[in-house]
Parts: C-alpha cells; structure tokens; sequence
C-alpha cells in the first residue's frame, strides 16, 4: 500500500509518499481500499509538532476515509465486502488501504461521490456535536461561526440552517458571495475591522446564542464577550497556534497565554455556557457517533447535508494541499486521492 508520512517535524515537504505492507483485518475489523481521504486542521498542526494526540513521528496521520470494503475480519459481518463505504480512522487515513473497527464504517450514500463521503464524518459529526448535541441551538437564536468557509463552517452552516437559526460568519471576503448562498445571513470580513463590533451591531448589542471557535488565544475571550446572555461558546481548535512565527512547540505560547480563564461565579452572573468539542476523544462512544451519523445520512437523502469539495490532490500533492488549508485559500473540504 501507499501511505503519506509525515517524517519529521515542520513545513509542507515533510509529507513523505512511501510504500508498505498491506494490513490484514482481524475480529471485527474491515479493509478499505481508499478512494479518498479527508484532511483537517489537526493534520496540519500535527506535521507542525503542535497536535498531542499525534503519533510519535514518524506517523502516518488522517481521520476519514471512503473508499470500498475488500477483506473483513474472521468475526466481521461478511455482507460488507464489495460494499462502497466511508469510515472515521485514528490516524493512518493518509493510506491508500485501512483497517479499521467495523463499529466506524457507514455505507456510502449513492449520491455522494467518495470524495464528498470523506468530507463528511469529521466536519459533519464535529458541527453536529457543536450546535444540536451541546449547543443546543434553535430555530429562534442566531449562531456565529468562525472560520464559516472551512469544512466545519459550511458543515455548520449546513446545519444551522436546516434547524432555521439566523446564521452569521466570519470569512475573508472573497468567500462571502459562496457563503450567502450556502445559507449564510450576514459575512463579516475578520481582515478588517473588529469582528465583535460588527456582530454586536448586527444584534442591536445583544450579542448571539452561540459561537463556534476554533482559532483559540485571545480569540475565545472576544467570542464569550459577544454572547447573549444565555449563549453557548463552543471551541474546537487552536488554529491560531500555526500563525506564530516561533519554532515548534512555543507557538503554543502566544494563544495559551491568551486565553481567557473562565470564573464559574462569573458564568453564573453572566448566565453563559462554555463548551469543547473534540471528535478524536470519542473513540469509547461508537454508539453515540452511528446516533449522530444516521442523523446526518438522512439529512443526505433529504437534502440538507451538502458536503462541498473545495479541490482535490493527489497523494503526491500532499504538501500542495497541506499548504492549500493552511494558507485558508479552501472554501470546504479538501481531498486526497490515491
């Protein structure tokens, strides 16, 4: 098989195409041969020596993939084989064969091409979790999502808007025009001017129900200020730590030092909800996640799940995407092909 590494510790050319031995499922295992894999922020940060739960380098990173199931373990439902399928991995998605737990396979919707199947399990169980497990939003408050061009944001957006939530988001402003037609209200340029005052004009000065964040730093303590009273802040990344032009590990300084220390006498006062979300700590709850999932492959068939494929590489192009997410230039999920 063919697997992207990462072999050592910073920019784009440390992803290494090598070669290695097919795996052999066991028990209730199944193999995928991988049509296409997902990449998220934490792929990013992990090449960069800033994601803890990374392997120890060198590793071969990746939390989804879809692609067809060709051998099953001794103890696997034998009706998965020749099956299209689509899968969360712990790592080793960058592979153009895994094998994983058969709890974490889903069917491939037949409408869905397998690059847009990849683009769903991250992004959309991450945005489910954020505003209808935990955020709890409704049809009567409004949602700010950072970052509303990433996969999470259009996945959010996604959703919001199947829920009736006004939506707005923050973008550079060459994303606004796809976004408003995604379903975002209103897209605030984060480039220019302060964010927070142009949602609190937006809100006549009360502020939103719910935000997501994933930049981190002192980014988190302007969102908890622009909640309503009653609002959630949901945060889910430290993106902000690839900005610092410090080495390694330090980057994490700036954005740690910066975030806010939340009092539980204040948040009471304040009548405010803090939350995290991280998919990568759920791997103990397979049961929960096919919840949230069957959810979500109905909103396929009903059409409100429209998982969005900014651009596809090869795995030879993998530092070509790296660097493509990391410069913010996708407006969705960006793919891997073998």
């Amino acid at each position: 098989m063919k697997q992207i590494f990462i072999s050592g510790r910073g920019g784009p050319d440390k992803l290494v195409l090598r070669e290695a031995a097919d795996p052999q499922p066991q028990g209730k295992e199944v193999r995928i041969r991988v049509k296409a894999s997902g990449i998220n922020f934490a792929d990013i940060m992990a090449r960069e020596g800033l994601y803890p739960d990374a392997p120890k380098l060198p590793c071969v990173v990746g939390y989804e993939v879809s692609g067809i199931v060709d051998a099953i373990g001794a103890d696997a439902d034998p009706s998965w084989l020749g099956k299209a399928a689509f899968c969360l991995t712990r790592f080793n998605g960058y592979s153009d064969v895994v094998v994983v737990p058969e709890n974490q396979v889903f069917l491939k919707p037949e409408a869905l091409s397998h690059e847009q199947a990849a683009a769903i399990p991250v992004n959309y169980l991450t945005a489910w979790q954020l505003l209808v497990v935990v955020g709890s939003l409704s049809a009567d408050e409004t949602v700010l999502i950072h970052n509303a061009g990433g996969g999470v944001g259009l996945a959010a957006i996604d959703i919001a808007r199947h829920i009736g939530a006004t939506i707005y988001g923050t973008a550079s402003s060459g994303k606004h025009a796809f976004l408003k037609e995604r379903g975002l209200h209103e897209a605030i340029d984060y480039t220019r001017g302060d964010w927070a005052q142009d949602v609190m004009r937006l809100t006549n000065n009360l502020g939103v129900e719910l935000i997501t964040d994933p930049l981190g730093g002192t980014n988190w303590k302007k969102s908890y200020k622009t909640l309503r009273h009653t609002g959630r802040l949901g945060m889910f990344g430290l993106s902000k730590a690839t900005e610092s032009g410090l080495p390694g590990p330090l980057r994490l300084l700036g954005p740690v030092l910066g975030m806010p220390l939340f009092n539980p006498v204040s948040l009471m006062n304040d009548n405010r909800s803090v939350f995290g979300v991280n998919m990568g700590h759920l791997w103990h709850e397979p049961m929960k996640i096919r919840r949230w999932m069957d959810v979500l492959l109905q909103g396929v068939a009903d059409g409100w799940v429209r998982p969005h494929v900014d651009k596809v590489f090869t795995f030879a192009q993998a530092g070509e995407a790296h660097a493509h997410v990391q410069g913010r230039k996708n407006i969705g999920k960006v793919i891997l092909t073998p």
